[in-house]
C-alpha cells in the first residue's frame, strides 16, 4: 500500500453539525493539492450523533477517510495523538473540526513544508474569539516564547503542519501531559508560521468552558518547563525581603507615633498573614501539580484506548500508548 503524501488529523468531539461540511471541504482541498492524501477523524467519545455520521462518511469516502473511535472522552491532545499514531503521510496537518480554521488554508502550510521547514504554525488573522479567549492566549504565547526560545506567535491554533520525522519523534515521547505544538517544536530544526483566516465557529458553542481553559493553561505551563517553580522561589525571596523591610518600617512608625496609629498592629498582622498564607497555598498547589504529573508518568497507563477503526486504505496497528490522559 502506497504511503500518502499528506495526512489530515482532526479531533472530533460533539461536532455533528459540522462534520459533513468539514469532510467535503477537506476532500475538495486535498484533491486540489494533486497529491495522495488521507483524512483521519478521531472521535473523542462524542455523545451526539458524530459517531454514526463518521461511520457513513468513512463509507462514502472509502480509502480517503479513516475514522478512529476512542472508547471515551480523553481530551483534544490525546485525540490528536491517536490520529498521529495512525497517520502515514510524509506531511501531517492537524486541524480543528469546528471550521474556525478554514480547510482552504491547508495548501499554505503544505507549501511551506515543501520549502524545507519541519514545523509550520499558523497565525489567525482577525481572530473571531471573545476577549475572554484572546487575553489568556496572548499571555500563554508570551510565556511559551520566553521559556522555549521558539519565536512563534500563536501556539493555540491547531492548524499546523509537521514533517514525518517530527511526528515520529513526538510519538516516541511517553510523558502523559503534553502540549503537541511545543513538543513538536523541540524536535524541529526549522520552524515558521503563515497567516491564515479565522472564521466564526460553525454549529454549537465552544467545548472549552472556564474550568477547561484554566486546566489547559496549567497543563501547558507545567508540561513544558519548571519555570513556575523558579518563579515561586523568586517570589518567596522577594516577599521575605519585603517582610523584613515592612518589619523595620513598623518598628520605626511605632516608636514615632505609638501603638494606636494602626489599631495596635491588628490590621498589619492580618494583612501579612493573608499574604503569606496565600503564597504558601499557591506554592503547595504548584508543587502538587508537578507531583501529579510524575505520578501519572510512573503509572504508565495507556493514554487512550481505540474501540474501533472505520474506513481508510488500511488499518494500522493500534498503539494505545500514543497520547495523553
Amino acid at each position: 500500500m502506497s504511503v500518502p503524501a499528506v495526512s489530515l488529523v482532526i479531533p472530533v468531539y460533539n461536532e455533528q453539525a459540522n462534520l459533513t461540511e468539514l469532510v467535503e471541504r477537506c476532500v475538495r482541498v486535498c484533491e486540489g493539492l494533486k497529491q495522495t492524501y488521507e483524512i483521519i477523524l478521531v472521535d473523542d467519545g462524542s455523545s451526539d450523533g458524530s459517531r454514526s455520521l463518521l461511520r457513513s462518511l468513512s463509507q462514502q469516502y472509502q480509502g480517503k477517510v479513516l475514522a478512529v473511535l476512542l472508547n471515551r472522552n480523553y481530551g483534544q491532545h490525546p485525540a490528536v495523538f491517536a490520529g498521529l499514531a495512525h497517520a502515514r503521510g510524509e506531511v501531517v496537518v492537524t486541524l480543528d473540526a469546528d471550521l474556525q480554521n478554514p480547510p482552504e488554508e491547508i495548501p499554505k502550510l503544505v507549501e511551506k513544508i515543501d520549502e524545507g521547514y519541519d514545523v509550520v504554525g499558523s497565525v489567525r488573522i482577525k481572530r473571531k474569539d471573545s476577549f475572554f479567549r484572546r487575553l489568556p492566549s496572548r499571555i500563554i504565547n508570551a510565556v511559551v516564547r520566553k521559556t522555549t526560545g521558539v519565536m512563534m506567535n500563536d501556539y493555540g491554533c491547531m492548524l499546523r503542519a509537521y514533517r514525518r520525522n517530527v511526528v515520529d519523534a513526538v510519538l516516541q515521547c511517553t510523558e502523559r501531559s503534553t502540549f503537541i505544538p511545543i513538543l513538536a517544536n523541540s524536535f524541529a530544526s526549522k520552524t515558521t508560521e503563515v497567516m491564515v483566516e479565522h472564521a466564526e465557529r460553525s454549529g454549537d458553542d465552544s467545548k472549552y468552558n472556564v474550568w477547561k481553559l484554566i486546566n489547559l493553561q496549567f497543563d501547558l505551563l507545567t508540561s513544558m518547563t519548571s519555570f513556575p517553580l523558579r518563579l515561586l522561589s523568586l517570589l518567596g525571596g522577594v516577599l521575605a525581603i519585603c517582610g523584613f523591610a515592612a518589619g523595620v518600617l513598623l518598628l520605626v512608625m511605632r516608636l514615632v507615633y505609638g501603638a494606636s496609629w494602626a489599631a495596635n498592629g491588628v490590621l498589619t498582622v492580618f494583612a501579612g498573614l493573608f499574604v503569606f498564607t496565600g503564597v504558601q497555598l499557591f506554592g503547595l498547589g504548584l508543587v502538587g501539580e508537578y507531583l501529579s504529573r510524575v505520578y501519572n508518568d510512573v503509572r504508565d497507563r495507556p493514554r487512550y484506548f481505540v474501540s474501533e477503526i472505520l474506513g481508510g486504505a488500511t488499518a494500522p496497528e493500534i498503539d494505545v500508548k500514543s497520547a495523553s490522559d
